[in-house]
């Protein structure tokens, strides 16, 4: 009978990365909760207006601007996001114990 990974209540532990299926989802669900805040971010930034800004605007400022929001957006993930890659990377795990189907 196989180990069932169980999904956790938190962030997975050293010894649960080390299994390379699971740091794998892992780094699915940051990048998958980085995406959402950028997304969440983007409409704010665009109600800046850059022509007052330090640097004064103009295409290349806009042409940059979806890179920098989502730097900003992969800091706040990096440094506790808000909470989304948990939940998702559980949803993951969930997702790939019950393609496997049941257990003999």
């Amino acid at each position: 009978m196989a180990a069932t990974i169980l999904p956790p209540a938190s962030p997975p532990d050293a010894a649960m990365l080390a299994q390379p299926q699971v740091a794998k989802a892992w780094r699915a669900a940051q990048d998958f909760e980085a995406m959402a805040v950028g997304e969440m971010l983007a409409p704010m930034l665009n109600t800046v207006d850059p022509a007052h800004g330090m640097f004064g605007g103009g295409a290349g400022e806009a042409a940059w601007r979806p890179m920098l929001t989502q730097a900003i957006a992969k800091q706040m993930e990096t440094h506790g996001g808000i909470g989304l890659a948990v939940p998702v990377f559980q949803q993951i795990l969930a997702m790939q114990q019950s393609s496997k189907g049941p257990e003999k």
